[in-house]
C-alpha cells in the first residue's frame, strides 16, 4: 500500500478499537469530517478500510457461526451412533 493508505488504514484500526471500547459511532462521522476538509484523497482511504475491515469482522463471525454450528452437527451425529 501506499502512504496515504496505510495512514488510512491505521486511523481506521484505531478508530475499531476506540468503537469497541467506547460504542461511540459519531467519531466515525467527525472523522470524516476532518479528513474530507483536509484531504479527500484520506478520506476516501479512511472510508474504504473502515469499510473493509468492518466487512472482514462480519465475515470471520459469520465463518465461526457456521464452523461451530458444524461441530454441533458432527457431535449430534456422533452420539446418535453411540449404542448406549
Amino acid at each position: 500500500m501506499g502512504v496515504t493508505e496505510d495512514l488510512a488504514d491505521k486511523l481506521a484500526l484505531d478508530v475499531l478499537k476506540y468503537i469497541d471500547a467506547t460504542g461511540d459511532e459519531k467519531i466515525i462521522t467527525d472523522m470524516v469530517n476532518v479528513l474530507g476538509a483536509t484531504s479527500q484523497t484520506a478520506e476516501e482511504a479512511f472510508l474504504t478500510s473502515l469499510r473493509v475491515r468492518r466487512a472482514n469482522i462480519k465475515a470471520k463471525a459469520l465463518l465461526l457461526e457456521r464452523a461451530k454450528a458444524f461441530q454441533k452437527g458432527l457431535e449430534q451425529s456422533t452420539q446418535d451412533d453411540d449404542p448406549e
